[in-house]
């Protein structure tokens, strides 16, 4: 059998009634107060507090506030009046038991409204989280596209102006042989006029017989000289191959860095390793789904939007392909304090922490972060004291940030009122 509470103080105004309700020892909860427009039911077994209201109230905006072992309720009038008490008569028990029923009714149209309407939210909100996604990466997909139509309309002009080029080079490549091979013509024909007139002279004097021979043996010392002047053929073109020793960087070796290239290709060579091997359930992904810095930067993006589950999948995978890069395991623990997942917002703040090493002016931001992140996470799981020691030592790298110190100040505060309640 429930315990009736009857002890109970109220005042009025013309706008509100200020009800005062006694616990006896007992530990209320919000879950433990029901209020409608006309019912107010407080349930703390074995206490129990029943009324129902003279007027009707605005329950959206009442309030209810525990402590110092009282109730203290703040009920708005829908309407300004003064009641002449605070319950309706007991007269009329069926019109009370009416009037109950009727409110527990109205509560759970209004809770199932507010469910649907959650529902809603959370379903425009999935769509439209799923539709930014889309533009997105048609827009990336897009500008893909255009560079690489610019691109080739880029090689395809140069081709062109080469085509061009070639055939106006081999007009005056014809031009100038053609111009050579008169200019070599012209005196052979002067030599071979010079020389017929000579040997006519020398055949004036001479018989008949020794003219015919002479003219003979001139025609063919003549086409012998002739053979002689002709231009040579030109000569066979040939190929030179010269052979380079391989290199994958650009710089030449006497200007490179062995032992930093060495690292790179090694690291390079693992990263392909572990694609190759661990991932193979993976081979239907783009090349740039492969790539983590790419994964980190559309995790970014999904984060901005709220997707916070769709940034952990991100950075899960770009994990995979490369556990060694802090920012993920940074950009992870946030998702994961959105998410509450505290002791994996732990895991992964304390996993960065350890990639940033050694701790230099460039990495105190991303180590900041790390601290801050993880004190959060031990704070909410009310472990203060390592949470304190977090945002000290990020107070430490940072000693002008006041949002850190002034965090730092409450969770002193918290420490303190622990110990001295316990």
């Amino acid at each position: 059998m429930p315990v009736w509470l009857r002890e109970h103080s109220w005042r009025q105004t013309l706008t509100a009634v200020y009800l005062s309700l006694p616990l006896r020892g007992a530990r209320a909860t919000p879950a433990n107060i029901f209020c409608s427009e006309q019912y107010l039911k407080v349930s703390i077994p074995p206490f129990l507090f029943e009324a129902i209201l003279y007027a009707p109230i605005d329950d959206t905006n009442s309030t209810a506030k525990i402590g110092n072992g009282n109730i203290f309720f703040t009920l708005y009038k829908k309407e300004p009046a003064m009641w002449d008490s605070l319950t309706l008569a007991n007269d009329d028990k069926e019109k009370l038991q009416y009037l109950r029923e009727k409110a527990v009714l109205k509560a759970h149209e209004k809770a199932k409204e507010e469910t649907e309407a959650k529902k809603i939210t959370k379903q425009e909100h999935k769509k439209y989280a799923l539709e930014a996604t889309m533009k997105l990466e048609e827009a990336e997909r897009k500008r893909i596209e255009d560079l690489k139509e610019k691109e080739r309309q880029k090689v395809t002009k140069e081709l062109e102006l080469w085509k061009k080029q070639q055939k106006d080079g081999d007009k005056y490549k014809s031009i100038q042989k053609k111009g050579e091979l008169h200019q070599e013509i012209e005196p052979l024909k002067e030599r071979k006029s010079e020389k017929m007139n000579k040997t006519q002279l020398s055949n004036e004097g001479t018989p008949k017989t020794k003219l015919k021979s002479t003219k003979g043996h001139s025609s063919c010392i003549f086409s012998h000289n002739l053979k002689e002047e002709l231009l040579p053929a030109p000569r066979a073109a040939a190929t030179i191959k010269v052979n380079f020793t391989p290199r994958v960087f650009p710089t030449a070796l006497r200007e490179s860095r062995v032992a930093e290239e060495e690292e790179w290709l090694h690291k390079q060579a693992e990263a392909r390793r572990i694609i190759n091997s661990d991932l193979s359930e993976l081979q239907d992904l783009k090349e740039e789904e492969k790539n983590p810095d790419w994964l980190k930067d559309k995790g970014n993006k999904m984060f901005a939007m709220g997707d916070y589950l769709g940034a952990v999948n991100a950075y899960n995978l770009a994990v995979r392909l490369n556990n060694k890069l802090p920012l993920l395991y940074l950009n992870r623990a946030a998702c994961h304090l959105k998410l509450r997942n505290l002791h994996k917002a732990i895991e992964d703040s304390s996993k960065a922490l350890e990639l940033l090493t050694p701790p230099v002016p460039d990495n105190e931001n991303a180590r900041v972060k790390a601290h801050v992140r993880r004190g959060t996470a031990f704070c909410q799981l009310e472990l203060y004291t390592e949470g304190l020691q977090d945002y000290e030592a990020a107070l430490k790298i940072d000693p002008k940030n006041k949002n850190i110190e002034k965090d730092a100040e409450k969770i002193r505060h918290l420490i303190q009122g622990t110990m001295q309640s316990s």
